[in-house]
C-alpha cells in the first residue's frame, strides 16, 4: 500500500465532529421511548460515545489506513438506529419486518451475492428473537443490534477483503497501473475526449482514421506473451481497431440481470458510461466503435524518459500520457513513437479514447481511455473509464493464446494486474485509489476458421456475470479511412 502524509488535524476534527452529530441522533432515537429527559441523556451519551471512539480510532489509523473495523460497524449501527426509529413510528412496523428490512439494507450495501442473502435471514432470526420477548422493543434498538450483528457476523465469515485503501493522496507516477482522467462534469458521454483535449490544450482528432487502441503490441512483450507470436489479423485490430465493424452479443447471467437493470437505470445511463447493453436485440439497433486522439506538442518520442509526459507538458494536470515514464523501466508507452499518427516528429499521440456508442442515438456505452506501459521486464494495458472526479481502471496482463491470439486478463498473482477506482484531487492531481479485488475480467481475442472473434468475460466475488462475445468485420477500404 502507498501512503501520502498523515491526514491533517482539521480533518481528525471534522471525523469527529460528524461523528458526534451521528452518535447524537442515534442516541435520541435509541432512547425515543423514554420521553423527552430520556432522549436527551441518549443522544449526549450517544454523542460522547461515538466521537470518543472515532477519536481513538482516527489517533490509531496509520497513513493510508481507513478507520479500524469497529468503528466502522459502531458507525454503522448508529446510522441506521434512526432509520429503524422511523420505520417503527411511521408504518408501525413490527420486530421481524425491521430485522428483515435492516438485513436486507446491510447485505446490499455488501454487494457481494453471499451477503445479500444472508442479511435479510439474520435480520428475521435477530427480529424473531425480539418478536419473542414479552415485552416489546423499540424499533430503533432491533435495527441497530440487527446492523450491529450482522456487521459482526459478515467481518467473521467473510474475511477476504474484496475492497482495500491502496493508496491515499500519492502523485500519479507512483501509481502507473491507474488511469488518472477523470470526468469534470457528471456526464461522460461521448464527448469527453474533446472536453479533455480543450483541458489539456492539445490538438483533437475525433473517429482518427486507421487508428489502435495501442500503437504496437511490442510493447507488451514479456515473459508470458510473445508479440511475434500473434496472428496478424489480431495484431491488426489492435493496432488498427478502426479498420473494423463490431457485432455484440451479450450474455448475462440471470442472477444479475434484477441488479443491472437498476444499475443502468440510476448510474450508467445518467452517467453516461459502462451502459452495457442488456441484450441482443439492443445491440441490433447497431454500435458505432471510433478513436478520439489528442496529440500534444513536444510529446516525447520512444526512449525518451520523461515523467508523465502528457502532463509534464501541462503541470496543471498531472495525469497519465501514453508515452509516459516511470522510471527507466515503467514507461507508459501506448503511444510512443507512432509517428503515423503525429504530423511531425515533435507530437505523438498523448491520448486514445474508444468510445462505443448506439448508432441510432450516440448514446454511450463505454468511454475507455487506452494506454500501456512497463514495469521491469512486463508490458501491461491500463483502461480507464472516467467518472466524476475520478476513474475505473482496468489493469490487464497479456498472455498468448494458441493458435495466435492473444488474452488479456486482470487475473494474476502479481501485483498490478486488477481494477482501481480512483479519486483525483481537483488541485493537487493526487490520488486516492482502492483495489478492487472483487472484480475481474479477462478479453480473448482469437481467429476462428475466417473470422476473428472475442469473448470478453466478467467475475464478480469469483461468479461469472457477463460474457460479451465480438466478432469484428473489416470495414469497406472508404468507410475505414
Amino acid at each position: 500500500m502507498v501512503a501520502g502524509d498523515r491526514p491533517a488535524g482539521d480533518d481528525r476534527k471534522g471525523s469527529v465532529g460528524f461523528a458526534a452529530a451521528v452518535g447524537g441522533v442515534a442516541g435520541a432515537a435509541l432512547a425515543g421511548h423514554r420521553g423527552p429527559r430520556g432522549i436527551a441523556v441518549g443522544a449526549l451519551a450517544g454523542a460522547a460515545g461515538l466521537a470518543t471512539s472515532e477519536w481513538i480510532a482516527r489517533a490509531r489509523q496509520r497513513p493510508g489506513e481507513i478507520p479500524a473495523l469497529w468503528q466502522r460497524i459502531a458507525f454503522s449501527a448508529a446510522l441506521v438506529a434512526p432509520l429503524g426509529w422511523a420505520a417503527g413510528r411511521v408504518t408501525h412496523a413490527g420486530s421481524i419486518a425491521v430485522g428483515t428490512g435492516t438485513g436486507a439494507i446491510g447485505g446490499l450495501l455488501g454487494v457481494r451475492p453471499q451477503k445479500v442473502v444472508l442479511g435479510p435471514l439474520l435480520g428475521a432470526a435477530i427480529g424473531g428473537a425480539f418478536r419473542a420477548r414479552r415485552r416489546p422493543v423499540p424499533a430503533a434498538i432491533v435495527a441497530a443490534s440487527t446492523m450491529l450483528a450482522y456487521r459482526t457476523v459478515s467481518a467473521l465469515v467473510f474475511r477476504d477483503a474484496q475492497v482495500s485503501l491502496l493508496a491515499e493522496r500519492v502523485p500519479a507516477e507512483d501509481l502507473p497501473f491507474v488511469v488518472p482522467r477523470e470526468a469534470r462534469s457528471r456526464y461522460v458521454g461521448t464527448g469527453y475526449v474533446r472536453a479533455l483535449a480543450d483541458e489539456l490544450g492539445g490538438s483533437y482528432v475525433e473517429d482518427a482514421p486507421d487508428a489502435g487502441i495501442v500503437a504496437s503490441l511490442d510493447e507488451l512483450a514479456g515473459p508470458d506473451f510473445d508479440p511475434a507470436a500473434v496472428d496478424p489479423r489480431v495484431r491488426e485490430f489492435y493496432e488498427h481497431t478502426t479498420r473494423f465493424r463490431l457485432d455484440i452479443v451479450p450474455e448475462w447471467r440471470v442472477w444479475v440481470r434484477p441488479g443491472y437493470l437498476l444499475y443502468r437505470t440510476l448510474v450508467a445511463r445518467p452517467l453516461g458510461q459502462a451502459n452495457v447493453p442488456m441484450n441482443q436485440r439492443e445491440t441490433q439497433r447497431g454500435i458505432r466503435s471510433r478513436i478520439d486522439t489528442i496529440t500534444l506538442p513536444d510529446t516525447p518520442t520512444e526512449g525518451t524518459d520523461s515523467a508523465h509526459s502528457a502532463d509534464s507538458a501541462h503541470s496543471a494536470d498531472s495525469a497519465h500520457s501514453a508515452d509516459s515514464a516511470h522510471g527507466a523501466d515503467n514507461a507508459h508507452s501506448a503511444d510512443s513513437a507512432d509517428s503515423a499518427d503525429s504530423a511531425d516528429d515533435h507530437e505523438a499521440v498523448a491520448v486514445r479514447g474508444w468510445i462505443r456508442s448506439f448508432t441510432d442515438t450516440d448514446e454511450p456505452i463505454y468511454v475507455g481511455i487506452y494506454t500501456t506501459y512497463r514495469d521491469r521486464e512486463r508490458g501491461y494495458v491500463s483502461v480507464g473509464f472516467p467518472v466524476p472526479q475520478g476513474s475505473f481502471t482496468a489493469t490487464l496482463l497479456p498472455r498468448e493464446r494458441p493458435g495466435g491470439g492473444l488474452v488479456l486478463t486482470s487475473r494474476s498473482d502479481l501485483d498490478h494486474p486488477g481494477h482501481y477506482l480512483a479519486y483525483i484531487d481537483p488541485e493537487t492531481r493526487d490520488l486516492t485509489a482502492l483495489a478492487v479485488h472483487g472484480f475481474a475480467e479477462q478479453l480473448d481475442v482469437y481467429v476462428d476458421g475466417d473470422e476473428l472473434r472475442a469473448e470478453h468475460a466478467f467475475w464478480v466475488f469469483g461468479f461469472p456475470f457477463l460474457v460479451l462475445h465480438y466478432r469484428m468485420f473489416r470495414k469497406p477500404a472508404r468507410e475505414a479511412g
